[in-house]
């Protein structure tokens, strides 16, 4: 698998979270169309949606529901370059969009693809044993300290977790989910006494490597305000632990 095939993978999984092809994401003009269910797009979204809107750099690809589609496409006709409409005022603008619908700007993400070159370079270690971790392993973990490495609400899609231990204690944790057919979403927890020590870069590369050794893609997904998990990415890309 390399980085192209990842790319892929990743566009054709949002084709099916988006009601288009996959081309549509590297267009240059925004495109818009009508949001509706897909038994193959990512298991936590709850479609068709209300409006949804991403990009991977080239354009904006809106999706949503039928009597918005007028309004947003004349919103997106107007915006001169893709920051314009993720940040304010532009914002506001899509606001007063969703208004109309009794809705507002919930939440927004950032979701970011493993570099398959720098995941199998990466060689830093954070000083604690990692353990690779099947389902019947982690049942245990289902606790509040490692809410996003597991989901006590899907725990049928969690598949496998690699935790760092200390004397036999957990101390970081991270887990994937199978939310897609063929990408698993990884998320991390470390305990706070143990943070900013490599942990969450280690468990994730770790993680990710096992998720190609089993034939799927990992990805990472963030809030733009969880500024912590941002700056973990942040951290594993400049110590070439592979996300990008």
């Amino acid at each position: 698998m390399d980085n192209h095939t990842i790319l892929q993978a990743a566009l054709q999984q949002s084709a099916y979270d988006y009601c288009c092809a996959p081309g549509d994401f590297l267009a240059k003009e925004n495109r818009v169309f009508e949001s509706a269910a897909d038994g193959r797009a990512k298991r936590y979204l709850e479609l068709p949606s209300l409006c949804s809107l991403v990009s991977y750099g080239s354009n904006i690809v809106a999706a949503g529901r039928a009597d918005l589609l007028p309004e947003l496409s004349q919103f997106l006709n107007r915006v001169s370059a893709i920051e314009n409409c993720f940040e304010t005022p532009g914002l506001y603008a899509l606001n007063r969009i969703l208004e109309k619908a009794q809705a507002q700007i919930c939440f927004m993400s950032q979701y970011f693809l493993p570099d398959v070159d720098a995941v199998f370079a990466y060689g830093q270690c954070c000083g604690y044993e990692l353990r690779v971790l099947e389902a019947d392993a982690f049942a245990q973990w289902y606790l509040p300290e490692w809410k996003n490495a597991l989901c006590a609400d899907r725990r049928h899609l969690d598949r496998l977790a690699v935790g760092a231990f200390e004397k036999g204690r957990l101390v970081g944790l991270a887990g994937c989910s199978a939310d897609c057919d063929t990408m698993w979403q990884i998320g991390v927890d470390v305990l706070p006494a143990y943070r900013k020590q490599g942990i969450a870069s280690a468990l994730t590369n770790r993680l990710a490597r096992e998720t190609f050794d089993r034939g799927f893609v990992p990805f990472y997904c963030a809030a733009w305000s969880n500024v912590k998990s941002v700056k973990m990415r942040s951290a594993a890309v400049s110590g070439q632990a592979g996300w990008r």
